[in-house]
């Protein structure tokens, strides 16, 4: 195989998992159907709708503005591979607990949520959906693509994750049913396993950029 057709799936492949797995949309089940109770399946559609939208919306506003955030604050790609390699492995710790993590949102805010009309932007679509962890991901994977077309499978993945959680949360009543809080929480620890191996690997990346380690 050609080397760098290996290298643009190989990129795609950690693309679509690191995305889908900070997005997890699986954990965001149980406080969507906490926060949806008492509606109807076409309104759970559509705060369903506006959840995912959002996601799409701010994970490309900031895979775009990634550049300039770090030009603005002198931040350099290895020491936000580093940072977000931390993050990371922050919600894949809490993942392997099959527990959301406190980065995505807090008790107090789910409570909050529900004296509200509509939850599908706030906090369903950001931060439950597109946390700080998710965010800081593309950044890292937009900061590494040198060239415009090494940037299409950060939006392709981007995409497929926000279709992908429009799907999950839009049939979350039915797939709670399905898989049970035992499914559901294996699926959160298999994640996590995979998300805590990719935040290291950035760590490493980081730190072979930055020359203190050697491949």
């Amino acid at each position: 195989m050609n080397a760098t057709l290996a290298a643009v799936i190989q990129f795609s492949l950690v693309s679509f998992s690191s995305i889908f797995f900070l997005v997890d949309p699986f954990a965001a089940i149980p406080p969507f159907l906490v926060m949806t109770d008492g509606s109807s399946q076409a309104q759970r559609r559509r705060i369903a709708k506006r959840a995912a939208l959002t996601c799409f919306a701010v994970l490309c506003i900031f895979a775009l503005a990634g550049g300039l955030i770090f030009k603005l604050f002198g931040i350099t790609l290895p020491a936000l591979k580093i940072a977000g390699g931390f993050l990371l492995f922050l919600i894949g710790i809490d993942m392997l607990k099959a527990r959301q993590s406190s980065t995505k949102h807090t008790p107090g805010e789910t409570e909050e949520a529900l004296e509200r009309e509509d939850v599908g932007i706030i906090p369903m679509g950001i931060p439950l959906l597109a946390g700080p962890g998710a965010i800081s991901n593309v950044m890292v994977l937009m900061g590494q693509s040198t060239r415009w077309w090494e940037a299409v499978p950060v939006f392709i993945a981007i995409a497929v994750t926000s279709l992908a959680a429009y799907l999950i949360l839009a049939g979350a009543d039915r797939i709670s049913r399905l898989l049970g809080e035992t499914g559901i929480h294996l699926l959160m620890r298999m994640m996590g396993l995979l998300l805590t191996a990719i935040a290291v690997q950035f760590v490493i990346n980081g730190l072979v950029d930055l020359g203190v380690i050697h491949r």
